[in-house]
């Protein structure tokens, strides 16, 4: 796992591959996997040490916080030259968000609200 976290910090790094995503997945597959480093929840002693990782864990992923604060960091992170200079550009938005409601409201039709949402 080490050699797979380095692979995804280069890729990050050098060939500029979605860095703002690889680069803490690389560096948290290295750091977990460290022997007795206290990044994770061990039992040392007989008695259980909480690491950093876990609370991390705990106060941010296990409540999906942290995700959501990705994935608007990285919708900030848009571009919005092409539209700007292409106004028509817009319809193509528009229609993936009717996409998006019409995908919803037919899949509610045969599921469940929480799997209707998870197909749209």
């Amino acid at each position: 796992m080490w050699a797979i976290g380095g692979i995804l910090i280069y890729l990050a790094i050098k060939k500029d591959m979605e860095p703002t995503l690889l680069l803490p997945i690389g560096f948290g597959a290295i750091l977990v996997n460290f022997p007795f480093s206290g990044a994770v929840t061990q039992l040392i002693n007989g008695s259980l040490e909480e690491g950093a990782l876990s609370v991390l864990y705990d106060a941010g992923i296990s409540n999906e916080l942290f995700p959501l604060i990705l994935f608007i960091g990285i919708g900030a992170m848009i571009d919005f030259g092409p539209l700007l200079s292409n106004p028509k550009l817009m319809i193509f938005g528009a229609a993936a968000q009717f996409g998006i409601f019409f995908t919803l409201c037919t899949a509610s039709m045969f599921f469940d609200l929480n799997d209707a949402a998870s197909i749209a």
